[in-house]
């Protein structure tokens, strides 16, 4: 699933497309991609002009005339590409909106066909409970609010890293780069941290998020910007995905374990347990 990096890649390449363009008519080729809301259609957007694009946790808005938002999910496997109108579709493309005044045109493509769309109207996001329940963004909160997240939680670390609604757009890939990054082992429980290891594991967790905007984010399957240009923050990973690989710091074996069902990679001598 695209996390933070990548969904904030994607953002900032569609803002030069989208902001100040019209949309055009919506051609919803996979009516499940759209959650119904009442009173809100599609059809409400059209002609209407994109003023703004944000990422909120992992999912992207885009804000138009008339206090009217789409909430884009990617989940497992979608993307959203600009294209020409001419470039042939293919098979896994889902919707597809003209955008008037840009000769190009959105492409919501999508294999596994869990992601979603939501059409909000100037109520809000009380219609989309994914982004109600969202905690903060890892990249604006700071340390002390950090901090006080973890305060007698007895959950283990990396759990709490992953539930969005702790903290917004940490994925599984980032979990486990931030904590080699911290020195942490996995299934440390949260209160028992220090408040040095917080502020490591805070500034890690900028580190490690802010490094991989840079490098466009990881493309492992299928994650593309809206170019269709992968990224190549992947080749920079330390523990994830390098099972029985050599630690780039002590050259012990990377291990993985199962936290809550998903594939954790570590260090068992640089992350002890404690």
């Amino acid at each position: 699933m695209p996390e933070l990096p990548e969904v904030e890649t994607i953002v900032r390449g569609l803002r030069p497309y989208l902001e100040g363009a019209g949309m055009g008519t919506f051609r919803l080729l996979f009516p499940p991609l759209l959650r119904r809301a009442p009173g809100v259609a599609l059809a409400a957007f059209e002609g209407k002009k994109v003023t703004t694009v944000k990422r909120r946790g992992k999912m992207i808005l885009v804000e138009c005339e008339g206090g009217r938002t789409l909430v884009f999910h990617l989940k497992m496997t979608g993307q959203i590409l600009i294209e020409r109108p001419e470039a042939p579709a293919d098979k896994h493309v889902r919707l597809i909106v003209p955008l008037v005044g840009r000769d190009r045109e959105l492409r919501f493509r999508d294999i596994r066909k869990f992601g979603f769309l939501c059409c909000l109207g100037p109520s809000g996001s009380s219609q989309v409970p994914e982004l109600d329940a969202l905690g903060p963004e890892p990249l604006e909160i700071d340390f002390r609010s950090f901090a006080r997240l973890f305060q007698g939680r007895r959950g283990r670390i990396k759990s709490l890293l992953l539930d969005q609604r702790t903290i917004a757009g940490i994925g599984n890939i980032y979990a486990n780069e931030i904590l080699f990054r911290a020195w942490i082992h996995p299934l440390t429980p949260a209160a028992s941290l220090a408040e040095g290891e917080l502020k490591i594991l805070w500034k890690s967790m900028r580190a490690i998020l802010r490094l991989a905007i840079s490098r466009k984010g990881s493309s492992i399957r299928d994650y593309t910007d809206p170019n269709g240009d992968p990224g190549d923050f992947q080749v920079l990973h330390k523990v994830y995905g390098r099972e029985g690989g050599k630690c780039p710091r002590c050259k012990e074996a990377i291990r993985r374990i199962k936290v809550n069902g998903r594939s954790t990679f570590y260090c068992p001598h640089c992350q002890k347990k404690v």
